[in-house]
């Protein structure tokens, strides 16, 4: 049974590790570098400051956020008159000695958190193998905020899938990661791009649809809920919500850090536009995954229950397989990392998975650019 300030956190999507991701923030007089000029060639966003690591211990934290950078994509002009946003992503290459013949791992992370939030699961794929990227949602961690007029959950996908697109290409086949809330939006685009040759859930969120109540509110009203998740009481909730071994995991600095993000320029509003929207429906297209998919959960979930959820997603999938993650609670990629590596480059190697990628690849070519 949960409290009612569990039920609270749940309603808002808080369960994502954004309390805990240890994502960093860029101060606020940075934080609006958004509608910068691009690179003709690349594309890339030159006046792009990565996140500020100063104070934080984490080596993880700091190598992942010296790794990001920051690509314009197009997408149609009722998300933004310019005709493109800049989406925010690190990557991880594959090690040479064990590079295998896989497409790139796309990994999105949860509610209001950012790629970061693979800081610690981002390496350990790279070392078996496979190219790794952890991709910012439009709207959330460090992507483009100024100038765009749309933060919905359709605008979200549509960045998210502008983004496949130019980094690999329109059918070039790419695998996909969601975590908690990312798991509806890896969902919603798995559902509609016939390139997806994999599907990874993680504590995902599939079957609530929504925001609730919060998609009817006027906009002064939205904006004074949408501030209580920038305060501390709530983050330390979700913090201590996230994890099994809250003693090791659940700490000072998670809280810190995982708030930093907020204080971004734009964050309100970005957040607004995305509550207003009515949020992601993932539950119809879950279905609709053609794709093998791999399902992974913490034991000691406390936020989405593993016995109701990932059970679910396994009978209503055409092609899908359970992983228990034992010791952990909703946030394998961060408290059980080494657990969560094996079992994805394990499934991305598994006969299933390659097949559904040579079949592919033999119908669409060569991959493309990958900056």
């Amino acid at each position: 049974m949960k409290t009612s300030t569990q039920r609270v956190l749940l309603f808002w999507g808080v369960f994502s590790p954004v309390a805990t991701s240890g994502f960093l923030g860029q101060p606020r007089n940075r934080a609006s570098i958004v509608s910068s000029p691009l690179h003709s060639a690349t594309m890339t966003d030159l006046t792009f400051s990565t996140p500020d690591t100063t104070g934080i211990g984490e080596h993880a934290c700091i190598d992942a956020a010296k790794r990001m950078t920051r690509v314009a994509v197009p997408v149609p002009n009722d998300i933004s008159p310019s005709g493109s946003v800049g989406i925010s992503y690190i990557k991880w290459a594959a090690e040479k000695s064990k590079r295998t013949n896989n497409p790139p791992l796309i990994l999105v992370h949860g509610f209001d958190s950012s790629g970061l939030e693979y800081r610690r699961l981002g390496p350990k794929l790279a070392a078996s193998g496979i190219d790794t990227y952890a991709v910012d949602i439009l709207g959330w961690g460090f992507t483009q905020v100024d100038g765009v007029t749309s933060f919905s959950a359709a605008a979200k996908v549509k960045a998210l899938e502008s983004f496949v697109d130019t980094m690999f290409g329109k059918d070039t086949p790419f695998c996909i990661a969601g975590a908690s809330l990312g798991g509806a939006a890896a969902i919603e685009l798995a559902a509609i791009k016939d390139s997806c040759a994999g599907l990874i859930l993680i504590d995902a969120q599939g079957f609530v649809d929504g925001v609730g109540p919060m998609a009817m509110l006027p906009t002064p009203l939205a904006k004074l809920g949408v501030g209580v998740l920038r305060s501390i009481p709530l983050r330390n909730s979700a913090n201590q919500m996230s994890y099994y071994d809250k003693e090791t995991f659940a700490t000072e600095e998670a809280q810190v850090i995982g708030r930093l993000h907020c204080l971004r320029d734009g964050w309100t509003e970005a957040m607004v536009s995305f509550m207003q929207s009515g949020g992601f429906s993932p539950s119809s297209k879950v279905p609709l995954i053609n794709s093998p998919a791999l399902v992974l959960w913490g034991r000691q979930d406390g936020i989405l229950e593993g016995k109701q959820y990932a059970n679910k997603f396994v009978e209503t999938l055409p092609n899908a397989r359970l992983q228990w993650i034992d010791e952990c609670g909703h946030v394998p990629h961060l408290e059980q990392p080494d657990l969560t590596a094996s079992a994805i480059s394990n499934f991305l190697t598994s006969d299933v998975a390659v097949k559904s990628s040579s079949s592919l690849l033999g119908s669409t070519g060569t991959r493309g650019p990958q900056p």
